[in-house]
Parts: structure tokens; sequence; C-alpha cells
């Protein structure tokens, strides 16, 4: 199958270990990065949210009429619009972007962090919410006739947009979480199930619980699998670890000086299972595998993408293509110098994730290929 991988669209230059030194919306870093991605084989960049963030839509927008060739994953969480209105942007961005968008619905995972935009719903309240909203953005997009709606958090009637995504039947859905709350949601509405770098064993049990959920569902097909990792690369091993430990002494640095404060988290105890999990496989050791070392999650407390892969680009893709063993096929990696690390990650790494992807395929395409002519040929002398 074939492999993609996502980037970062971020748009400021700071991040865990450097102080931003752009405005938080840089439109000539937002697009050089972005033509990083582009230019050095990346598939797509995400968007994130973040409460007092950059409006990611309109920075996707932003971007979408600049570039032609790079996708663009629009996250976006259903308690800031009414769900007729983000159908409708979302159609339009997909028009502006020539088909080009997928959109991750971010239920929240982090009460304060919701609040501080006015959604004061529970936890399992809130991914009920997002099914419902999935469901009418859905078929907002796919539906030409008007329809009304009356379900537990929305309603409304005699609804039709004017404005259709280029996609058909429609763009794709992403969708994350690692609570049986997410998996029900995102196993029935999700193309695309979103977790964080975890050690193959816990991804495999992961995987295992998305396509459960979407069984349940009355699902014929399981979403794809995107796994997201902060890549730590050097010419040598020695040089990677070395890079590692630096990197983390940074992080440690910066949030001890008051300079890193994670938004979603705050200062508290992170609510949500993902980071929970990421806490816990940090505690019970550094080292997973092949190239998977913690200690970079522990740093910022669960924060997110944060689970680091260190060693050349040799080993950390032969660590990616474990993960590709195991089924997943959208690899997502953000350094943390995020322009330099973007283009050394494209310049060293994709490459040979392609490269052995495509002879794997082309070794299993062969395979069948010769399974069917030994079929045939035993049924021809079975008949003669």
């Amino acid at each position: 199958m074939p492999v993609e991988f996502l980037g970062i669209a971020a748009t400021g230059d700071g991040s865990e270990t450097n102080p931003r030194t752009t405005a938080a919306f840089d439109r000539d870093y937002t697009l050089r990065l972005a033509r990083a991605h582009e230019e050095y084989g990346w598939d797509r960049v995400l968007f994130a949210y973040g409460s007092g963030s950059p409006e990611p839509a309109a920075a996707a927008a932003y971007l979408a009429s600049k570039l032609d060739r790079l996708q663009i994953l629009l996250a976006h969480r259903p308690n800031v619009s009414y769900p007729t209105f983000a159908a409708k942007t979302f159609a339009t961005l997909d028009q502006i972007s020539d088909g080009r968008l997928t959109v991750h619905f971010i239920t929240g995972g982090n009460d304060h962090d919701q609040q501080r935009e006015g959604d004061f719903l529970t936890k399992d309240q809130r991914y009920d919410r997002t099914r419902e909203y999935i469901g009418i953005v859905k078929k907002i997009w796919t539906t030409h006739e008007p329809f009304d709606h009356e379900g537990e958090y929305y309603r409304f009637n005699d609804f039709v947009a004017d404005v259709f995504p280029v996609q058909q039947p429609r763009p794709g859905v992403s969708f994350g979480g690692s609570s049986p709350a997410a998996y029900a949601a995102g196993g029935a509405e999700a193309d695309v199930y979103c977790l964080w770098g975890e050690p193959l064993a816990q991804t495999a049990e992961q995987i295992g619980r998305v396509k459960e959920a979407a069984l349940a569902a009355g699902r014929t097909e399981a979403p794809r699998i995107q796994v997201a990792f902060r890549p730590i690369i050097a010419p040598t091993e020695e040089l990677a670890w070395e890079k590692a430990y630096r990197t983390v002494d940074a992080i440690r640095a910066r949030k001890s000086e008051g300079l890193v404060r994670h938004r979603r988290l705050g200062d508290r105890t992170p609510e949500n299972t993902g980071s929970q999990r990421l806490i816990e496989i940090a505690e019970a050791g550094e080292r997973y595998d092949r190239a998977l070392w913690t200690p970079t999650a522990a740093a910022t407390g669960g924060g997110g993408n944060s689970n680091a892969l260190v060693g050349t680009p040799e080993t950390v893709a032969q660590a990616l293509l474990d993960y590709y063993d195991l089924g997943v096929d959208i690899l997502s990696a953000r350094g943390y110098d995020l322009l330099d690390d973007a283009i050394d990650f494209g310049r060293h790494v994709i490459p040979i994730v392609r490269e052995e992807v495509a002879r794997r395929d082309a070794e299993r395409t062969a395979a069948q290929a010769a399974a069917r002519e030994d079929d045939r040929r035993q049924l021809i002398a079975a008949q003669a």
C-alpha cells in the first residue's frame, strides 16, 4: 500500500526548544515552511488548533492559494462553530485548494482549554457532540436538497449549501484519541485514525481497538492509520543521541524558566487518555524497539505528539517501516527546528522509506501474481 508523510504547517517558528522570533502568524515563514515540505517530498501538512492560536482555516486558505501540490490537514474543534457554517467553510477551502483538504475533528481532551472558548460540556458529551457534528457535515457535503435536523446538540430546518467540495463524494475525515469513547466515535466516522507514537506493541493494540470499533459500527473497512513522532536525526548514531540529549535539556530548561507552557495542558495533569498513556510509557522506560525514545514526552508532560525517534536517517527510516508493517500508512513527523528538520527529514528519511515500501509492494504484487498463476495451473491439471 502507498505511504504518505504529514508535516506541520506552523505559522511561527517557535517550538518546545526554541523561542519564537516571528509573529504568531507570519505569512513569509508560513509559506517558506510549507514550500520546504512540498519541495522535499512531504504529502501534506497539518494546520493545528489552539484556543488562542491563529485561526487555522484562514491560514490554510492562504497557503492553498500559494501552493499547487501540498495537501492540507485542517484541525477543527466542533465547539467553535455551528456545523452548517463549518461545512460551508470546508467546502470553500476544498474549492480554493482544488480538492486537497482533509478535516481533522478534535473533540478536546482538556477541560481547561475547552472552557477558554466557552465549551463546558463533559468529555463524554463532547464525543457525542462530535459524532453528531461530523454526521451533519458529511450530509451537507453530499446533499443537494434542503433537509431538517433535530439531534441532541444541533437543530435546524431547511438547510442546503450552495458550495460543495471538489472531492467526490466528500473530503476525508480525520480523527484521533486513545479512550474507549474516541475509538467508538472515530471507528464509526473517520477515514483516517490518528495515534501518537507509542511502542510497537501498544500501537498494534490501539490499531486493533480501532478496527473493532469500526466493525461494531457496521463498517466493512477500518480507517487508515496515522502515527506521529518527533524525529531526531544526525549522520551517526552517536551524534543523533548527543542531539537528543541536547533537545530534552533545552525543553527542560525552557520549561523551568517558565518559557514553555503547553496550551492544552497548562500546568495541570493531563486529562486526555493519550497523554496519560505517553506518561505511563515514559515512566516504564526510556527506549523501546528500534529507535523510540520517551524523555521528550516526559519533559513536556505528555503534551501531544512528543515521543521521539532517534538515530541516523537509516535507523529512523527502518523504525518507521516497522510501523508500516503494523498497518500504518500515514507517518506524521515534526522536528524541533521546524524548517531545518523538515528539510533534513524530507531529504534523508522520506526517500529511504518510499523506496523500501515500493520494493515490498512490488514483491507482494509479484507473489500474488505467482500464487494466482499456480492456482490456475492446478485447476487446469485437475480438469485434464
